[in-house]
Order: structure tokens, then C-alpha cells, then sequence
């Protein structure tokens, strides 16, 4: 099965974000090469500066309709009049999701719940949210850095000193995640926020990936090759180290970066 992807060349006006970029932007996503089911789901809205990747949790047919509920959700965000109005938009959306997930776990007597790893893009900035092990990456200048921290046991125990990096690759509850869309009734999101550069690209994907791919090879391929050429690369190189998972990423390249303002995500 190949992968389902989306591609787009998508000249951001400046009706639309108040600055003019060049976006070069590409989501796909694979079943892998063990589930039955794709419960990843992903968002590619360059007119709305939002790329969105969710990963659905809770067994078959349960985690896609978490994954799914965020990502309709978000279809509706529209155009932002500023930044703080492209956050409360997303987080509105995804207390609605958060609250839908929840009731049909009730309905159905059990757990459903999704990560979900976002970027937003509005005036020469960009935020990063997420809550879960989906993750957000940065290319600067040829250099990868990791911009979200999984909600994780393990990197808990990592950050607290409680494991290495060594026994925590082994450690058997690597997997398991702290937080989640549908978890609880008041979903917590992580933000993280800069100013973008001239050729930045960014990197959003599940586990999926970074289960079988290292930093190393992320940050070869992103300073590389273009959204879709990275996209398609990336997915290969997670199917040739095992395809576990469902993987999805989805790769955002600005061009011609505006003049920056600053500390514009909160009111």
C-alpha cells in the first residue's frame, strides 16, 4: 500500500497572513507494515498557517475517531485576523474535539484519545502546540532541532534522572503517553513559539517515524530535498526499518520570510 499524501505550492497573501511567504508544504501518511488500520491523521492548511498531525490511541476502529474528530475540527478554522486569534481558534477546537472524543468513550464504555502535534504561522512567527508523543521539529541552516517534548513515562524518567538514554531504549513502557486529546475533561497543550527564517523547514510526525528513523537521518533529509521528496523519504526509511506503526509526517518549507514581530501569541 503506498503512501496517501498531499502536496501544495501555496503562496501565503498578505490578505491571508499579513506577510507574503512562499510555502512549500506536503502531509502524508502510510498504514506501515504491521496495522490493519491507519489511525493517524494529518492537516495541511497553508491559507490558515496550520499543519496538524494526530495519532489515534485506543485498539481498532477507536483511535481514528479520536484522530479524526481533532482534524475536522480544525478544518473549519478559516482565515486569522492575528495570532492570538489563529491560537484561541485552535485551541477552541480542540476543547470541542476533546469534548466529543470524551463523550463517545462514554458512550462506548472505554478509552479513546489521540496525541496531537501542531504548527501555527501568522506574521513571520511561528508556534508550536502539541500534547502527546507526536512530535514538531525544526531545520535551521542545515541543523535539526527538536521543538516539542513527548508527554511521556519515559521521558519523565529521563528528565528525572531515573533512566539513561541506554535503558531507556529497552524499557518496556516506552510507549506509553501522559497526555492525550479525550484523556481528561480540560485537555493541557504545550506551546512553544519563534520568529521564522528565510528557508526554515518543519517537520511534524508520529511516532511512526521516530520509532525507526533517527534525528541524524531527519535532519539529512530535510536540509536535502523539498516537502514532497521529503515526505515520500522519510515514510520509505520508516518502512524499510520495520514500519511498527502507522507513520505520518508532514514537512512545511518557508520562503522568503518577513520582517519579524515578536512575542505576538499572547494578547
Amino acid at each position: 500500500m503506498q503512501a496517501v499524501g498531499i502536496h501544495s505550492v501555496h503562496p501565503v497573501t498578505e490578505a491571508m497572513m499579513r506577510r507574503v511567504f512562499d510555502v512549500d508544504s506536503c502531509g502524508q501518511s502510510h498504514v506501515g507494515l504491521v496495522r490493519e488500520q491507519n489511525e493517524d491523521r494529518y492537516l495541511v492548511k497553508a491559507e490558515s498557517g496550520i499543519y496538524v498531525v494526530a495519532d489515534g490511541m485506543g485498539g481498532h476502529d477507536s483511535g481514528e475517531v479520536a484522530s479524526t474528530s481533532i482534524v475536522e475540527h480544525l478544518q473549519s478554522i478559516g482565515i486569522p485576523s492575528s495570532a492570538p486569534d489563529l491560537r484561541a481558534r485552535f485551541e477552541d477546537r480542540v476543547i470541542m474535539a476533546n469534548r466529543q472524543i470524551r463523550e463517545i468513550s462514554s458512550l462506548n464504555g472505554s478509552m479513546i484519545g489521540s496525541t496531537v502535534a501542531a504548527l501555527l504561522a501568522f506574521e513571520g512567527q511561528y508556534a508550536c502546540m502539541w500534547a502527546g508523543d507526536s512530535r514538531i521539529y525544526m531545520s535551521r541552516d542545515g541543523k535539526l532541532t527538536q521543538l516539542s517534548r513527548d508527554h511521556t513515562e519515559i521521558q519523565d524518567l529521563l528528565d528525572r534522572g531515573l533512566l539513561t538514554p541506554e535503558q531507556a531504549a529497552t524499557w518496556p513502557r516506552r510507549n506509553v503517553v501522559t497526555r492525550a486529546i479525550g484523556a481528561i475533561d480540560d485537555p493541557a497543550l504545550d506551546i512553544a513559539y519563534g520568529q521564522i527564517h528565510a528557508g526554515d523547514k518543519f517537520l511534524i510526525c508520529s511516532d511512526g517515524l521516530t520509532a525507526h528513523v533517527s534525528d541524524d537521518e531527519i535532519e539529512r533529509i530535510l536540509a536535502e530535498e523539498s516537502a514532497e521528496k521529503g515526505c515520500s523519504s522519510l515514510i520509505a526509511m520508516a518502512l524499510a526499518g520495520g514500519g511498527t506503526d502507522n507513520v505520518t509526517v508532514v514537512v512545511v518549507q518557508f520562503r522568503q520570510a518577513a520582517e519579524p514581530s515578536t512575542d505576538i501569541w499572547v494578547n
